[in-house]
């Protein structure tokens, strides 16, 4: 048989439904499946929790009655035929969760941060190219527009070689609680839930350029002071830290991020290059601003400082209707597992940003800087 030809045997028939399954049904689930039960092309077939009753509750509140609900994923993957699965555990089970799934060949949308430790991103890559369904992690961000587009910028080469990445953003206040705070089951704190999104807004544009060494600090000064947060006894993870990070190809990557300061911003993302520059300012995209994105360059001599100006689709004597970016994560998902991949975020690339986050986390804890070793897959 041809390559080809069994390439597309492969493929799922145009007019057949995707077999999707829920691996954890916490809050983070209903995102999924609110947008799963909105596509005619999906039907939702099973669902577990660890928790007794958990993935019946969840599976019945969206009126799937008749659909199986387990209480761990080796009995769903044991006794329900899917085509793709999402991944909605806490994050120091991603990789338990996931590989289990994967083995059973079916592919996966892992929620991030993809995994805890580096080992357990690996495991999850090396899972998958045996198993040979792809693995994607869950960063809706990449489908913003304006995201998207500073993506293609860079990607021409019109700011040259860029040589420094900063993150920006971070909150003022923003400790969501939960089990986003419980060290057992999140490991980070802020890092994994907000951190690791900022990680990948800027390396993604640089094609994630292999991370070498990490220095980093991370601090919980809010999180454990009942003034700011009523759980302070029991906080245990990160509400702020810090990282500079060598990579490949003499690139160095400012990181910053915070759930809770006294201060409105910890500044704005940067990519500056040898040719120009791109800068996204932190705050809102108000106040008469056409845009919250400026590109820096010379042009004959002369500084150009411009913006750059969004570019979204719209509907005539409407308003402006850029794409809902979870729509855009579970929609690329589904028509990815239609086609036996590729994966829309591949893990094979998140393992880079997993680096990064267990660099920063060994270093804040041994408080030096630490080597960066990349696990065979």
């Amino acid at each position: 048989m041809s390559p080809a030809k069994k390439a597309k045997t492969e493929e799922i028939g145009k007019n057949e439904k995707i077999r999707i399954g829920i691996v954890g049904t916490g809050g983070i689930a209903h995102e999924h499946m609110n947008k799963y039960v909105k596509f005619n092309d999906v039907e939702i077939v099973g669902a577990c929790d660890i928790i007794p009753g958990k993935a019946r509750d969840f599976l019945d509140s969206y009126g799937l009655k008749n659909v199986p609900a387990f209480e761990s994923v080796g009995d769903l993957v044991k006794n329900v035929k899917m085509d793709g699965a999402s991944v909605c555990t806490y994050n120091k089970t991603h990789a338990e969760a996931a590989i289990p799934v994967l083995e059973a060949g079916i592919h996966v949308l892992c929620e991030k941060p993809m995994s805890f430790t580096i080992q357990e991103a690996a495991d999850m890559v090396k899972a998958s190219k045996k198993a040979k369904k792809f693995l994607t992690i869950g960063f809706q961000p990449r489908w913003d527009f304006m995201r998207r587009k500073v993506d293609k910028i860079i990607d021409s080469g019109a700011i040259g070689k860029v040589y420094y990445v900063q993150s920006g953003g971070g909150r003022r206040r923003g400790i969501p609680g939960s089990t986003f705070v419980v060290e057992e089951k999140a490991g980070f704190g802020c890092l994994g839930d907000i951190g690791c999104y900022s990680i990948d807004e800027c390396l993604h544009a640089v094609k994630y350029p292999k991370p070498l060494t990490v220095s980093a600090i991370a601090t919980n000064y809010f999180g454990t002071n009942p003034k700011y947060w009523a759980g302070a006894a029991d906080f245990k993870v990160d509400d702020f830290s810090v990282a500079l990070v060598r990579m490949e190809g003499d690139v160095t990557f400012v990181f910053k991020q915070s759930w809770a300061m006294h201060a409105d911003s910890l500044g704005d993302t940067l990519w500056l290059g040898t040719e120009g520059a791109i800068k996204i300012l932190n705050g809102r995209d108000g106040d008469n601003k056409p845009s919250r994105v400026m590109y820096f360059t010379d042009v004959d001599g002369n500084n150009i400082d411009s913006y750059i100006l969004p570019d979204m689709p719209f509907l005539p004597y409407d308003d402006i209707r850029p794409m809902d970016i979870w729509w855009g994560k579970m929609r690329s998902f589904v028509d990815a597992v239609k086609t036996n991949g590729p994966a829309p975020v591949p893990g094979e690339e998140i393992l880079y940003n997993q680096a990064i986050c267990d660099g920063i986390y060994r270093s804040s804890k041994l408080g030096k800087e630490v080597e960066i070793v990349i696990p065979k897959t």
